[in-house]
């Protein structure tokens, strides 16, 4: 398979989102206006010559839309590949391009958020493992940050002190629902309005950040800024939301 190198120029004719092929559906347009800005950081998003889930984001940890600490390492926004593509090692050939790109440039390492067990939307922590990831840090109530140094001596990345911190002074509210969220997933800007639709409909206590810059996103009260719900106080799920997953939770919530 040919690795193909999104960028400004070729973005608007390049199949970039998941499982979306309309460049008119907004998930697609919100993803590639979020992804222009971000080249410009240094962002680099690789994909097969294909349409599909084959492709694998990352950016220079400084400019990472997450509050961690990790100068000089290489952040992996996301490295996603499935369906047919799967099991054809696709996600070696994507991961050993990162390595060989971020060496070039200097990195000290990699860096990728994941978690004990697999979860959607976040690093398989196996695959990582067996790539040579390490546990670099961890938060609750899942969320492990690993990494991969090119230098051994180099200092471990680690999730800022404010984040394990109690999060009652950092939530906008915690009486109800907060929804925290950036657009560099393309299916949060389908879903994030719908579920704060349903919610408003119930006249359930549901508040929006839709987070829109760098420093917002780096201080902000967790790990992955993408989707995260909390409920008075308390984390619920990183995982965007259906409207099934999300009247599933209204119901656990007797709401």
């Amino acid at each position: 398979m040919e690795l193909v190198r999104v960028t400004r120029e070729n973005i608007e004719t390049e199949h970039i989102c998941c499982a979306i092929a309309n460049n008119k559906d907004i998930q697609v347009m919100s993803k590639k206006c979020w992804l222009k800005e971000r080249i410009e950081e240094g962002l680099v998003f690789l994909k097969g010559n294909v349409r599909g889930k084959c492709f694998m984001e990352y950016i220079p940890a400084e400019y990472a839309w997450t509050p961690i600490i990790a100068d000089g390492f290489m952040y992996i926004d996301c490295l996603w590949v499935s369906g047919q593509f799967k099991g054809k090692g696709y996600s070696n050939l994507l991961l050993e391009e990162c390595i060989r790109d971020s060496k070039a440039k200097g990195k000290k390492g990699l860096v990728a958020l994941s978690t004990k067990k697999k979860m959607a939307f976040l690093s398989d922590p196996k695959y990582m493992r067996y790539k040579g990831f390490k546990v670099a840090d961890t938060i609750n109530p899942y969320f492990e940050l690993l990494y991969l140094p090119f230098d051994k001596e180099s200092e471990k990345p680690q999730f800022k002190e404010e984040l394990k911190e109690p999060l009652s002074s950092k939530l906008v509210d915690t009486t109800g629902f907060v929804l925290y969220y950036t657009n560099q997933c393309p299916f949060t800007a389908k879903y994030a309005p719908l579920i704060e639709r349903i919610a408003k409909e119930r006249n359930i206590d549901f508040k929006v950040v839709h987070i829109v810059t760098r420093e917002q996103a780096q201080n902000v009260p967790t790990p992955f800024t993408t989707f995260s719900l909390f409920y008075q106080g308390e984390f619920v799920t990183h995982e965007i939301l259906s409207e099934k997953k999300f009247e599933k939770i209204l119901i656990n919530k007797g709401l």
